[in-house]
């Protein structure tokens, strides 16, 4: 019987769904013990040293906490479960893991852990980073960024207004993209190298984008009137955007995005350094249930 570490970010709410999903664990004779991450980087060290005792860790919260920890898992053999209790939740609906809390459960009780690739971030200071969704560098950042500070808004609701407040202020960037050693140039709104098909707590930004096929979908948003773009974001929910002219749609290994200015860049439903930075994908580097 599976022996499970919780790593658990509080904030998220992922104790009041840990708390649903638990009993049924343990009822089936798994063991469980919880762990509760102080950040991000304390959780994925939580992580680490779960994978070493031989346990499966599951990350119990949003993107934030699931990218950490499956960052922090990549390349280890280590397995991941997934609870998701977070705003976006993106990369468990990309993995299209149900919300009841008994099929989660026979799920991480009896799935077979399968490979899924992830994402690793080099930054302008050399800095590196894994991560699961993929990377995000424009209006959309900003968004998640707006987002993320949003106290009375949650979910998809919280996104949108985020995006309001972004595209409000925006002005066109002048992007040089480098897919696979070529060059490309976009002057517009956004760039996203995607590892899942998901972000913005539900939009498909890159419809065709899997998560085990060692390759990400770069999606290029070129400058259009407001409007537009405004009509642009409503077909974020189908992935109808990207027959747009103003959309193309890229696939690579390895992708580089710089910006003729200082720009954020987001991952895993969080904002932290500005560009240019590095994303190459790791294939089949994460062992899920899912």
């Amino acid at each position: 019987m599976r022996q499970f570490t919780a790593v658990v970010n509080p904030t998220a709410g992922g104790a009041a769904i840990l708390h649903r999903v638990a009993p049924l664990l343990r009822a089936a004779g798994a063991g469980l013990e919880t762990e509760a991450g102080r950040g991000l980087a304390h959780a994925g060290e939580l992580a680490r040293r779960a994978g070493e005792r031989g346990r499966v860790v599951l990350a119990v919260g949003g993107d934030g906490i699931a990218g950490a920890v499956g960052g922090a898992l990549s390349g280890t053999g280590t397995v991941l479960g997934l609870v998701p209790a977070g705003r976006g939740n993106d990369f468990a609906r990309a993995l299209g893991l149900p919300a009841a809390p008994a099929e989660l459960a026979r799920l991480l009780l009896d799935g077979v852990p399968r490979p899924v690739d992830t994402v690793e971030l080099v930054s302008a200071a050399h800095d590196r980073a894994v991560v699961l969704g993929g990377v995000y560098a424009g209006v959309d950042a900003l968004a998640n960024r707006y987002a993320n500070r949003a106290r009375l808004l949650r979910g998809t609701a919280s996104y949108y207004a985020g995006a309001l407040r972004a595209v409000a202020g925006w002005r066109p960037a002048g992007y040089r993209v480098t897919v696979d050693g070529e060059e490309h140039l976009c002057r517009g709104y956004t760039v996203v190298a995607a590892n899942s098909g998901y972000y913005g707590s539900g939009r498909r930004i890159a419809p065709g984008a899997r998560v085990d096929d060692g390759l990400l979908d770069v999606v290029l948003i070129r400058h259009a009137p407001r409007r537009l773009f405004f009509a642009l974001m409503r077909e974020l929910d189908a992935g109808t955007h990207v027959h747009r002219p103003e959309v193309r749609v890229l696939r690579g290994r390895e992708i580089r995005i710089e910006a003729d200015r200082p720009l954020p860049y987001g991952a895993d439903g969080e904002v932290g350094a500005a560009l240019p930075v590095t994303a190459k994908v790791l294939p089949g580097a994460l062992r899920v249930l899912y």
